[in-house]
């Protein structure tokens, strides 16, 4: 596969927005319809602006497959060390359990690298086993108890 991960265009988000919705979770919190809402098209120019972030895809020869955000945080713990933080993974149906995820893990792991963060961390919904199971394959420990709050 001709793969690459690269920085999120402006054209690929509707494609972005629809692979998040296409799950258990995004279908009842999101909302694909074209034309898009004006949230997201504010979301993504937030996020491009940022220089913390990348909202990046994976892409198939043209065709956008995947999305993830990463977020870089600095921080005061760890000795002032910064961390990457990854968010809204998705791969389309059709690719997955041929090792793009993995490939996707190892780009984003390695922009992390590349600012000096000093770990990486992630989030996943407890309902997600299969999505624990990647994580847990790709080195990454279930660590944390995390919380949220919906305001």
């Amino acid at each position: 596969m001709a793969i690459r991960f690269r920085p999120a265009a402006r054209a690929d988000l509707s494609v972005m927005v629809a692979l998040i919705a296409a799950d258990q979770l995004g279908a009842t919190r999101e909302d694909a319809r074209e034309p898009l809402a004006p949230c997201y098209v504010d979301a993504f120019e937030a996020l491009i602006s940022d220089p913390n972030q990348i909202l990046a895809v994976a892409d198939d020869a043209g065709v956008v497959i995947g999305t993830l955000q990463l977020t870089f945080i600095p921080g005061l713990s760890r000795k002032g060390s910064w961390r990457g933080q990854i968010e809204a993974v998705r791969v389309a149906e059709s690719h997955r359990g041929k090792g793009v995820g993995a490939r996707f893990f190892e780009w984003a792991i390695d922009q992390c690298r590349g600012r000096g963060c000093s770990l990486v961390q992630l989030t996943t919904d407890r309902s997600r086993p299969d999505a624990h199971r990647f994580y847990e394959r790709l080195g990454f420990e279930a660590s944390h108890v995390g919380y949220k709050l919906k305001l």
